[in-house]
């Protein structure tokens, strides 16, 4: 026999969707090849199995194949094993010790009980969101009186410490825009005291810093918004503060004697800010010491901090900066205490890579999905993959996480820390349109950077930080319009509410994906070259959205799937 199976009872192969139900994933190594896949189950105390049901082939990864299904477990209580009928016909069984002759011989895999708190939960708002992420010292100017001294030019390119004006007042002068382009989530990075143009130095968490306003001007905002169906979620910076934070400053001038040594990693009697003796954010920047979190104290203000602000201003989560360098009970203790001040408050964390540690129901919701825009831009900007090669890698980040997970992922094309799309993609807005067609119909949440809607340009940090452009003449309005169309697909179509992708068609010239909503619901997304023979849309489907882009000049020495024109449809029948 030929064929490997990889499963286990734990996450992410196996997983509560909710108190009575299972989710159960199969991966299939190829070539090993499956005609079909079964689950025997039953309550873990009967002597038998007393159900069984053929999981779905739900797509293929790089390596492997991936089998799934959905199981009621009425008692909350559940084993199973698999019956694998390979192409000969031939019926082989697997259970939690591998393979065995018959049912009776396979260990059961065994999930004991689903516990009520086990389950992992997000708010269920997640699923017609759509974020739009503000870099606030760029965004708008809505209060000149508070903009410091100094300040350059709105237009002026930006500069590691230059100071464009935006505040907190400029963004709620602006709501209307981001109500009529169809945004209903705002992620805001960070707005507490600090002494930089980013804020990523926090000086004093229990404050706005006066450049962007006061916690009035914050509380008008979020009432404003909310009254528009849009949410407000902050930035917090817990893994390291400011130079000038008051206890860093009470280490360095009291050294050990300080009641605030050990809020920091020392080594030594006494901090030496020039060959920097300390941990920092990244390789020794001086400004960014880190901070300890499983000091019991730094533990209990930043916990206070996070329920602060939600019962402070009312906002509705928080994204969380270096998430990954910071201890996982940390984390849990973080979730317990936003959920239990908001049930429905969103967090998302900043991971780069794989992050199922992170996204098993105790900490995060989900997670800045930087690998899903690595693929998007290798598909269609880089020239790296081929639309077969795209297929795989999605598949197998789909299901790299909870389902769960999936619906809260931040899905992007840039941010405040990459170059942005318009650029990478050499000032073509072909590329682009394609990259937001995808962007609006994958699983999770779609999130857009300020300005990218518009084709803003800009390299990568401090150049992808621009004032953003309000001026007629300097947006694209084309681009602009065909985002709205998108973003309004996106929240009001059920299909792309939560479950999965399944992609039906991966060849050169042509990538067609279906996804599948709670009720049954399917939309369909095609990308196409225009010539391409298999490109057909069934007759009497219903069009949401069709766009043909034209050739363009692929920015690396291999073209992109698509630079040779792209015809783009979304449909139901």
């Amino acid at each position: 026999m030929d064929i490997c199976l990889q499963h286990e009872s734990n996450p992410p192969f196996a997983y509560a969707l909710e108190q009575k139900a299972v989710r159960l994933i199969v991966k299939v190594l190829r070539p090993g090849s499956v005609r079909q896949i079964r689950v025997h189950y039953g309550d873990k105390y009967e002597t038998s199995y007393t159900d069984v049901l053929i999981m779905q082939w739900a797509g293929r990864g790089v390596h492997f194949d991936y089998f799934v299904a959905d199981v009621r477990v009425p008692t909350r209580r559940l084993k199973y094993a698999f019956e694998v009928t390979a192409e000969d016909e031939a019926s082989h069984w697997f259970g939690e010790m591998g393979w065995a002759r018959d049912l009776s011989e396979a260990v059961p895999f065994y999930i004991p009980y689903i516990c009520p708190r086990d389950v992992f939960t997000v708010p269920e708002w997640v699923d017609q969101a759509v974020a739009y992420q503000i870099f606030p010292e760029r965004f708008a100017n809505g209060n000149p009186c508070i903009t410091p001294e100094g300040a350059c030019d709105w237009y002026d390119s930006p500069t590691p410490t230059s100071i464009h004006g935006g505040d907190l007042a400029g963004i709620r002068q602006r709501l209307d825009y981001l109500q009529d382009l169809g945004i209903n989530l705002i992620y805001l990075t960070p707005i507490f005291r600090a002494g930089s143009n980013h804020k990523y130095d926090t000086t004093d968490y229990f404050e706005i810093d006066p450049q962007f306003g006061t916690k009035d001007d914050l509380r008008g905002l979020v009432a404003d918004a909310h009254d528009r169906g849009i949410r407000v979620v902050l930035d917090a910076v817990f893994n390291h503060c400011g130079y000038f934070f008051r206890p860093f400053q009470d280490a360095i001038r009291h050294g050990r004697q300080s009641r605030y040594w050990h809020w920091f990693f020392i080594e030594g009697d006494e901090i030496d800010t020039e060959t920097v003796n300390y941990e920092t954010f990244a390789t020794k920047l001086r400004y960014m010491p880190k901070l300890n979190l499983a000091h019991p104290e730094v533990e209990r203000y930043m916990l206070t901090v996070a329920e602060y602000w939600l019962s402070e201003c009312d906002i509705d989560g928080w994204r969380l900066d270096v998430a990954n360098e910071i201890d996982h009970v940390f984390w849990r203790k973080f979730r317990e205490t936003v959920k239990r001040a908001k049930p429905d408050a969103l967090i998302i964390g900043e991971v780069w890579h794989n992050s199922l540690p992170w996204l098993q129901g105790d900490q995060f919701d989900g997670v800045m999905n930087y690998p899903l825009r690595e693929c998007i831009l290798d598909l269609l900007v880089r020239g790296r993959l081929s639309t077969a090669e795209f297929a795989e890698r999605v598949t197998d980040w789909q299901f790299a996480y909870p389902a769960q997970a999936q619906r809260s992922m931040f899905n992007l094309l840039g941010s405040h820390d990459t170059e942005r799309i318009r650029t990478m993609a050499g000032g073509m807005v072909a590329p682009v349109v394609q990259a937001m067609a995808l962007l609006m119909t994958v699983p999770g949440i779609p999130m857009l950077y300020y300005g990218d809607e518009i084709g803003m340009e800009g390299g990568a940090d401090p150049l992808c930080r621009g004032g953003m452009m309000w001026e007629d003449e300097g947006r694209d309005k084309d681009l602009l319009a065909i985002v709205k169309r998108l973003i309004a697909i996106r929240t009001t179509e059920p299909a792309l509410a939560g479950g999965l992708m399944m992609v039906e068609r991966a060849e050169p010239g042509l990538l067609r994906y279906v996804r599948e909503g709670q009720a049954g619901e399917r939309i369909w997304v095609q990308l196409a070259t225009p010539d391409h023979p298999d490109a057909r849309i069934p007759d009497g489907a219903d069009i949401l959205f069709a766009e043909q882009t034209k050739p363009y000049v692929a920015q690396t020495e291999d073209a992109s799937a698509f630079s040779g024109g792209c015809t783009m449809v979304v449909w139901k029948i």
